[in-house]
């Protein structure tokens, strides 16, 4: 079974300008809403490809409630830990010519509720995966990543970590099954720039001599970058499509990775897959759909 946990999920509520001006009234053209967080975005892109799993997280409040029943009807299954206080966020996603975000901070979580999380995560059992993606929200201690990954040490549980900078180099010594950064993130943790397939590996080389067992580096329009843990290299570039949506992309390119390993156990097999994923959803307004991804997949 497949676990995704969002530290913080949210509804985003998007709304579409024509122009956004300061200091005077906005109208919509139209808005939008999805339920949100890195790890509910792996997962709704893993149930759209057929992949049963389960998200793990926080909620809180009536938007708490909203979330779970949104997620319910998508027969996304979830397993939330619920807070005695605040409200699950609604984040802000403005989109004109450019697009704007306004994320909420999130409601306070308790050393109980921490210690609640842990134990139900330390149920998971020998050939479970866990997704854990995004920074550590100022409402949780620092070290949550380490702790979580600790405290399932020695369980043959599988990591796939999505996270950047110095929360990433701590989580590399549990082995995960395969991290993602992206190309600007893998040139800051190298501090120098990438500008070739030579550097792509010099950089994945360095996070697997850290720990990770393959590095899965998205590289934007030009596609991405795959090393395997053993040696092996893969290049995938995407097909030629208008960007309308960047939020979820990198999520659901770990969803299709994932889904295609799972399904092939191919790692090229499954990078293009995840790249079909990653592309569909960056030309969709919402989340990338089954049918898109299978489109875009024949032609990568």
């Amino acid at each position: 079974m497949i676990y995704t946990l969002t530290f913080s999920p949210a509804i985003d509520y998007v709304v579409f300008l024509d122009e956004f001006k300061m200091d005077t009234m906005n109208r919509t053209l139209k808005e939008e809403y999805y339920f949100g967080g890195k790890g509910i975005n792996v997962s709704t892109v893993l149930n759209e490809l057929g992949i049963a799993n389960t998200a793990l997280g926080f909620v809180s409040g009536f938007t708490g409630e909203a979330l779970e029943k949104g997620l319910n009807e998508k027969g996304i299954k979830n397993d939330f830990i619920h807070l005695d206080n605040g409200i699950t966020r609604i984040n802000i996603k403005i989109k004109e010519k450019k697009e704007t975000e306004i994320n909420a901070q999130g409601p306070k979580i308790s050393e109980q509720k921490i210690q609640e999380l842990l134990d139900r995560l330390y149920t998971l059992k020998e050939g479970d995966i866990l997704v854990i993606s995004g920074n550590v929200p100022n409402t949780l201690p620092e070290d949550i990543y380490e702790r979580i990954l600790k405290n399932l040490e020695g369980k043959g549980i599988q990591y796939v970590v999505d996270a950047t900078g110095e929360l990433l180099k701590k989580v590399l010594k549990y082995k995960p099954l395969f991290i993602k950064p992206n190309k600007k993130e893998l040139e800051e943790l190298m501090g120098e720039p990438i500008n070739g397939k030579a550097e792509l590996r010099k950089g994945a080389e360095i996070l697997q001599g850290m720990g990770a067992q393959n590095v899965l580096v998205s590289l934007g329009g030009a596609g991405a970058y795959l090393l395997c843990r053993d040696g092996t290299e893969h290049m995938m570039g995407t097909v030629s499509v208008k960007a309308v949506n960047t939020v979820g992309a990198g999520d659901s390119m770990v969803a299709g990775f994932l889904a295609g390993l799972l399904n092939s156990g191919d790692f090229g097999e499954a990078l293009k897959l995840g790249v079909a994923a990653g592309t569909a959803t960056a030309c969709s307004e919402g989340l990338a759909t089954a049918k898109k991804i299978g489109e875009l997949y024949q032609n990568c």
